[in-house]
């Protein structure tokens, strides 16, 4: 060809199809495949095949694609979010979200951004739903505080009655007994105080005995003040004389560890039915006698297995007998009947100690859930809440005064309440350790306190100022006594002895 030559273009015509591309080459190519050729099918596609089956667009998508449409309904959702103008409103739905409520160098336009954005992860009705939320978690704990009531037997009735008409009694002896304390002089009162600062000042240790190869767990003086009863971890209870602190007696029956014995009100006496009650860490509870020279138990209060009774304690008529469980409950026994007449709850956490006021009408408990109850037993109301303690109570005690009381925490403190006031009046800080044990003077002038601190401590009534402090235990003590003539204070201890601390003067 040579250079002269024109050489023509053919411009190549545009061709504009309608429809889809992929629906046309299906149908040409079925014309052609099913194409009748004298009789017969002819395939004219030559080596291409042709199939059924379809490719679905939308499994194909990658990954990131798909991730990135994700991204743009988020934000698309994120604009129709409502968020409150208001910045305080802002930083309380961050902060029920559980987010940081301002960031470094966030102005208020960024926050509310920062929270459209979470509100368009986590759903708008979250922030709806935490005040439900904690709406529910506020009447959870209500119903937790909501004492609950057992129905009781038909004998809890007559017990009931037994009590009101008990109590009116001891009531009108007790208040003819303080006025006639309102009345006495001052010179008197001054006198009292001078004998009692010298009784305090002289104590000092009157006898040591070793009481058992395990640690003395409980110690109790009998109503005469002639014996003192102690409990041991080896499950065995002893009997001692008062006050050369001879083995008198040995009670054997419990297979575990003893948490307390205590003595009947009426113990030495022909009328009652026991002298003594302790209760062990397998929730077994067994009366004794003095008089039995067996050394089994009179009787076994069943069902407390297999919690734990801490506590037990006598009421002042000597028939009736309360128990600590540790199912979070209190037991009342009626002990003529030799039956359970009342089952209380309460407590959130398990009920450690008890005591009865002097009339019998009510009774005070406390529990490791650091809050203490008054009951009262003519009803079976709950009559005062106390609540102060930060941790448990392992110690309670009623004044003879009957509208007195007082508690000792693991909190190292000691609080006095008034059922009339139905609220704390003074908080002693009274120990270095938790307060083990506490008890009023059977007059009322001071108490007595005992702590893991190794340590014994006296307080004066109405000035809670500490009089004394007796060290002599090289472990941490247990338990607490006063004897009913006042002459001598008993302790127990880990260090596996119990002590009898008396004025130097009276030895």
């Amino acid at each position: 060809m040579s250079d002269d030559e024109e050489i023509t273009y053919i411009k190549k015509q545009k061709t504009i199809h309608y429809g889809s591309l992929e629906d046309q080459e299906r149908i040409r190519l079925s014309s052609l495949a099913f194409a009748e050729n004298d009789g017969e099918s002819k395939i004219v596609g030559g080596n291409i095949n042709v199939s059924n089956e379809y490719f679905d667009l939308e499994d194909a998508i990658s990954k990131d694609k798909q991730a990135l449409l994700e991204e743009f309904e988020r934000k698309k959702k994120a604009r129709h979010v409502q968020v409150s103008t208001d910045d305080d409103e802002v930083k309380k739905n961050l902060r029920k979200l559980g987010q940081a409520i301002c960031l470094f160098g966030e102005g208020p336009a960024e926050r509310r951004n920062r929270l459209r954005e979470l509100l368009s992860r986590v759903g708008e009705d979250v922030v709806a739903k935490k005040p439900e939320e904690e709406r529910e978690k506020r009447q959870q704990i209500k119903d937790q505080d909501t004492t609950w009531y057992h129905e009781g037997p038909p004998s809890l009735l007559d017990a009931r009655l037994y009590m009101a008409e008990y109590s009116l009694l001891r009531s009108n002896f007790r208040l003819e007994k303080l006025r006639e304390e309102a009345s006495i002089p001052e010179s008197t009162l001054t006198a009292r105080l001078q004998d009692l600062h010298k009784y305090t000042t002289s104590l000092s240790i009157y006898c040591s005995q070793i009481g058992d190869t395990r640690p003395i767990s409980y110690c109790r003086f009998s109503p005469d003040s002639r014996f003192i009863a102690t409990s041991s971890w080896s499950g065995l209870c002893k009997l001692w004389s008062v006050p050369d602190c001879s083995l008198v007696q040995t009670f054997r029956g419990h297979n575990c560890n003893v948490c307390s014995i205590t003595f009947n009100p009426h113990a030495g006496t022909a009328e009652n039915i026991c002298d003594l009650v302790s209760c062990a860490s397998d929730g077994s509870v067994k009366l004794w006698s003095m008089d039995s020279k067996k050394e089994e138990p009179v009787a076994d209060l069943e069902g407390h297995a297999p919690f734990r009774v801490s506590r037990a304690d006598f009421h002042p008529s000597g028939r009736f007998l309360g128990t600590c469980c540790f199912d979070n409950s209190w037991r009342l026994w009626d002990l003529e009947q030799g039956e359970e007449v009342l089952h209380q709850e309460g407590h959130c956490k398990p009920v450690y100690c008890m005591s009865f006021q002097c009339d019998g009408s009510i009774v005070a408990t406390g529990g490791l859930d650091a809050f203490g109850r008054v009951w009262d037993l003519r009803t079976g109301r709950c009559i005062m809440f106390m609540e102060g303690h930060l941790k448990s109570i392992y110690s309670i005690d009623f004044s003879p005064n009957g509208y007195q009381m007082a508690t000792g925490s693991e909190d190292n403190t000691c609080r006095i309440w008034d059922v009339r006031k139905r609220s704390c009046l003074y908080t002693i800080p009274a120990h270095m350790s938790l307060v083990s044990g506490l008890r009023y003077q059977p007059e009322g002038h001071f108490i007595v306190t005992s702590s893991y601190d190794n340590t014994i401590k006296i307080w004066a009534n109405k000035t809670w100022q500490m009089l004394k402090t007796l060290s002599g235990h090289d472990n941490k003590i247990m338990g607490v006594d006063i004897s009913p003539d006042s002459k001598y204070i008993a302790s127990s201890s880990y260090d596996r002895t119990f002590k009898l601390w008396a004025p130097e003067y009276s030895s």
